[in-house]
């Protein structure tokens, strides 16, 4: 686990030595602060024409700004992950650095899970970036707290899954170029399985829609914390991880 560590803080000391993790968090941060400021003018729109017209009925801040906005930083997340992980092992086969890494006392495991962990600490900063906006309606508005804090939990889970994704794409070429559209491509494939079952009711749909990240996402997003959702992203984190694992281990019978 040690050497898990150290290898997850190399890899956040290399993103923050390049301007990869200042473009991810400014991109983020101006998609998502456009997306905030829409959000909350017509939450203010809609709220003046309903005391005008006499209606008593309060406008829910949870419903209205924060399910939308955070359900919509899911969908920023798709095309920002590409960016983080695909240096993260293409990078190292590219300049050769990593015959060094393979041939270190360091394990397999613990080169995935660091370089994993260096990539969702990077995508913890990135999400604190929202962070700023929402406590924006904290000090102006009074949203409830557990369904923000569960639809966080869905936003981290959601990423680390994909990240494992990533990492693992990202084993298997030395163009970070295509680690990255490979990655964009699968993650975007996970997103819209839930469209194309969404009239379908039939045995293989349903398995095909389970599949889908929006599927799960969706109760998180509702503030309700169910149990599968969160036994789904665990098991594709732990699948994507176990591929990247196999995937090490052939390059170094090949190295």
């Amino acid at each position: 686990m040690k050497s898990a560590l150290l290898i997850c803080r190399k890899e956040l000391n290399s993103y923050f030595a390049s301007p990869i993790a200042y473009a991810v968090m400014a991109l983020f941060a101006l998609i998502f602060g456009f997306g905030f400021y829409t959000a909350s003018r017509d939450f203010v729109r809609f709220s003046l024409q309903s005391q005008m017209m006499g209606q008593q009925q309060p406008m829910n801040v949870n419903e209205q700004i924060v399910r939308p906005l955070l359900g919509f930083a899911s969908t920023i997340a798709l095309f920002l992950i590409p960016m983080i992980t695909m240096r993260l092992v293409a990078e190292e086969k590219r300049t050769g650095t990593i015959e060094l890494l393979l041939t270190s006392p360091v394990k397999d495991s613990g080169i995935i899970l660091g370089k994993w962990l260096g990539a969702v600490l990077l995508y913890l900063c990135v999400l604190g970036m929202s962070m700023i906006n929402i406590a924006l309606l904290f000090a102006w508005g009074k949203p409830d707290l557990k369904p923000v804090l569960i639809a966080y939990l869905g936003l981290i889970l959601q990423g680390g899954c994909l990240l494992a994704i990533g990492t693992f794409i990202s084993t298997t070429t030395k163009n970070q170029i295509v680690a990255g559209g490979v990655t964009f491509f699968v993650c975007l494939l996970l997103w819209l399985l839930s469209w194309f079952t969404a009239f379908d009711s039939t045995a293989t749909a349903q398995v095909v829609n389970y599949l889908s990240i929006v599927t799960h996402f969706e109760n998180f997003g509702k503030g309700v914390l169910d149990l599968k959702d969160v036994v789904f992203y665990l098991s594709m984190i732990f699948f994507a991880l176990f591929l990247t694992l196999r995937s090490m281990e052939s390059l170094r019978w090949r190295a």
